[in-house]
């Protein structure tokens, strides 16, 4: 039997730095010198470190670029309802009576 920890990541406490530093920069791929421009002006026209490689046997791959252009948003959650108040579904009913259960 194999062992299931092969392919487990482990944080060894190196922190890596945020995409697009000097520390951490973003890596595309492309498959021809014209795109590769393309991308090399929206990387410095947004100030990013960046690596661009051209290859054109491989496919392109710009999810980083992608990355950096749709940053994560944070989400917030609204306020819990407390056990004892009124239900926000309008019934007049106690929470824990109506959909608190």
């Amino acid at each position: 039997m194999g062992n299931n920890l092969d392919n487990v990541k482990i944080f060894d406490g190196i922190k890596t730095g945020k995409l697009g530093t000097k520390s951490n920069p973003a890596t595309v791929t492309v498959q021809t010198k014209t795109r590769a421009r393309e991308l090399e002006a929206i990387f410095k026209a947004k100030d990013w470190a960046h690596t661009i490689i051209v290859d054109k046997d491989k496919e392109e791959d710009i999810s980083e670029l992608e990355m950096l252009e749709n940053p994560v948003k944070t989400v917030v959650n609204k306020e819990k309802v407390g056990r004892n108040e009124k239900c926000p579904c309008g019934s007049g009913k106690k929470y824990k009576h109506c959909h608190g259960a």
